[in-house]
């Protein structure tokens, strides 16, 4: 065929062809381009943390996914690539699956046993809030778009139970929190980093400093809304950049935009750890909210394990073989050589009390505070992304 169409598939019985090629083909030949979802699952005293990753390269012929558990310091993680053409349909790989039951209302997160580490669950996602947007990605390494993305995310609650060395624990929407989001396009961190570019874009002899939370609250009186933040901070000396997109969020689908974000966070000086603090919201009729954030013990699932920044040499999208299952058990995260495998960012497990609007609210707070920061007891020599 001098002008190939791709494989025909069961999503292509629905109308919702963007391109002139059947949905197994995107508009782009970039190897970049991923549409991926990630979501967590917490009990709201911080005693354990679930953590799901499942990613789709079509221009790799590859799918990868994660499933695991963070509890206190503990985290045992179960990963899985498998050749994406051998079944489009599926959404997961081994033991892992995701499961469309209900869209943008029910979605049901399912490790199942297996012989690679002694954790399954079986996590159905149920929304309180509608799914909302974000700010739209769009990163440039010279003149190159490096990352152009959409993303929404969801706070809802879960019901199900998780399993670990057997024993088992029953998850109810009384007492489990549950956040997830959804994105596409071409994306950072894909694949091993190319070795024959210009170097350059990188934050040597620079500071960044960035949280990504969304947040589920509920007042005295039983109801519900949710805050989202995504705030960076990037200095290096004589330039200073800031990103700021907040929000209340409604259960209606009402939003009210927080326009500015400052965060008093602190830190452990060895492996970095979000400790607590306070962020400082301005909505935009100039009013202030000030949060208080209390970390809820160490629990919260370091995603490097799910190959955010790499782990152990291996990246998202990398070609493992038709199947490759595999995964470990590190009984302390916070050891100054574990933080640094694992990367930062983890669903940190926290606490925010809103006297403004009222509530409590609970979720998952990704933190990075990379460089120098003497005002926090941080410096350059213990820094790591």
């Amino acid at each position: 065929m001098n002008n190939p169409i791709g494989p025909l598939g069961a999503a292509d019985e629905w109308f919702n062809h963007q391109i002139p090629d059947t949905v197994a083909v995107v508009g782009t030949s970039d190897p970049a381009w991923t549409e991926k979802v990630c979501a967590m699952a917490m009990a709201r005293d911080g005693s354990l943390q679930l953590g799901f990753g499942l990613g789709k390269y079509a221009n790799r012929n590859v799918m990868d996914c994660y499933a695991g558990i963070s509890r206190g310091t503990e985290q045992i993680t179960v990963r899985g690539s498998r050749r994406l053409g051998d079944d489009r349909e599926l959404l997961g790989a081994g033991p892992i699956r995701y499961e469309i039951v209900e869209p943008l209302e029910k979605i049901r997160f399912i490790c199942e046993p297996n012989d690679v580490q002694p954790i399954a669950f079986d996590w159905l996602f149920e929304r309180i809030l509608p799914p909302q947007m974000e700010e739209r990605t769009h990163n440039r390494q010279g003149t190159r778009v490096s990352a152009d993305l959409v993303r929404y995310h969801q706070i809802g609650t879960c019901s199900g139970w998780v399993e670990i060395d057997g024993e088992r624990t029953e998850m109810t929407p009384e007492s489990w929190v549950s956040t997830r989001d959804h994105s596409w396009g071409v994306r950072y961190d894909v694949g091993a980093p190319p070795t024959d570019l210009e170097p350059g874009g990188g934050l040597e002899g620079g500071s960044f400093q960035f949280f990504w939370s969304p947040l589920l609250f509920e007042r005295p009186d039983g109801s519900n809304y949710g805050m989202f933040f995504n705030v960076a901070k990037t200095m290096f000396p004589g330039f200073q950049q800031k990103s700021t997109s907040a929000l209340v969020e409604h259960v209606d689908g009402r939003i009210e935009t927080i326009v500015d974000v400052e965060q008093d966070f602190a830190y452990h000086p060895i492996n970095r750890r979000l400790q607590g603090g306070r962020i400082i919201a301005t909505m935009a009729d100039g009013t202030v909210r000030e949060l208080q954030v209390e970390v809820l013990g160490d629990t919260g699932f370091h995603l490097g394990a799910g190959l955010y920044f790499g782990w152990n040499g291996h990246h998202h999208g990398e070609w493992r073989g038709p199947l490759h299952v595999e995964g470990e058990r590190i009984a302390d995260c916070t050891t100054a050589e574990n933080a640094r495998l694992l990367h930062q960012i983890r669903d940190t497990a926290v606490r925010i009390t809103d006297p403004v609007g009222g509530g409590v609210g609970y979720g998952n707070m990704q933190p990075i505070a990379f460089g120098s920061f003497p005002e926090l007891g941080l410096d350059a020599e213990t820094s790591f992304m």
